[in-house]
């Protein structure tokens, strides 16, 4: 079962933060396949000085030379399972960096799924070796990168971003000036008979509403069709929930942001996924779209 998207930010030292503006350096490390080069590039187009493979042994004699840099304010490096068994020493190496700079690390990670699919699309071998598959080469760079997840600061799921929704989404994060309300926020709709999606940090049911599979016209069409959403909302529990899922939403997402999650799946089950959670997902985006927030929808079991 992949893990739950989640992100987490923790604060930086008081003696560290007062030396912020002599220089910050980004750790991006995590799976293979989940991203990390487009996340570079998208740090590389904020400004950031960009190194992909540094060798661990040179972290510590990089992060001092952005402190002393007076042209390198900030700079962002990749390090990842190519280190192969120096790994290990990942952890002792960043306390020795955060000695020096302040320094974040983002831990990129995707389901097993969905790095199956990108390799797959890619035809490249998986980095653990040749002599194992790809799935195999998957399971074992997770449990070989355990440690650093522990460390990171920020623990983000790339399986439902496209390259452009994570450049879009590093933007948000580290650009300057950003607005606060940095939280990407995903709708799914999903029927229960085909389970519950593993990703949902939040999980609505929605089945109470009358369902629009037992008239006939409707049966064939989807929550997003006119005519089901106006059968749907005809009914004064459709309102009173969306109301109220809608203030509860309002109220936890700022609570969400001030903990440092970057990343929210909220999901709307009912039978089949086709009519009812569609519409409450959709309606949802309308209202959470009109309050600023970042919002998209994904119908899992939605006919295509």
């Amino acid at each position: 079962m992949a893990p739950k998207s989640k992100a987490k930010t923790k604060e930086l030292a008081p003696e560290l933060a007062m030396r912020a503006e002599h220089g910050e350096l980004v750790i991006l490390t995590g799976m293979s396949g989940s991203g990390k080069l487009s996340a570079l590039k998208a740090f590389e187009d904020l400004g950031y000085y960009s190194v992909d493979n540094l060798p661990l042994e040179l972290i510590p004699r990089f992060a001092d030379l952005v402190r002393q840099s007076v042209e390198i304010e900030r700079a962002a490096l990749v390090v990842d399972v190519r280190e192969g068994i120096r790994l290990d020493r990942f952890p002792s190496i960043l306390k020795k960096v955060r000695k020096v700079l302040p320094t974040r690390v983002v831990f990129l990670e995707a389901s097993e799924d969905a790095l199956v699919r990108r390799f797959s699309e890619t035809r490249r071998p998986h980095p653990m070796g040749r002599s194992q598959t790809v799935v195999q080469g998957i399971r074992g760079e997770r449990k070989r990168l355990d440690p650093i997840r522990n460390v990171a600061d920020m623990v983000l799921d790339t399986t439902k971003f496209n390259v452009h929704e994570l450049r879009a989404h590093i933007n948000s994060q580290f650009e300057r000036g950003a607005e606060s309300k940095n939280l990407t926020i995903s709708l799914t709709s999903f029927g229960f008979k085909n389970g519950v999606p593993s990703e949902a940090d939040l999980v609505f049911d929605v089945r109470f509403l009358p369902n629009p599979h037992f008239v006939p016209e409707f049966r064939k069409l989807t929550g997003r069709h006119p005519k089901v959403a106006k059968y749907i909302r005809q009914f004064p529990q459709t309102q009173e929930f969306l109301d109220k899922a809608t203030d509860l939403l309002k109220f936890l997402l700022p609570h969400y942001i001030e903990e440092g999650k970057s990343y929210l799946t909220v999901a709307f089950g009912c039978t089949g996924g086709q009519h009812r959670s569609v519409f409450i997902a959709e309606e949802i985006k309308k209202r959470l779209d009109a309050d600023g927030y970042r919002v998209k929808t994904a119908h899992r079991d939605m006919p295509r």
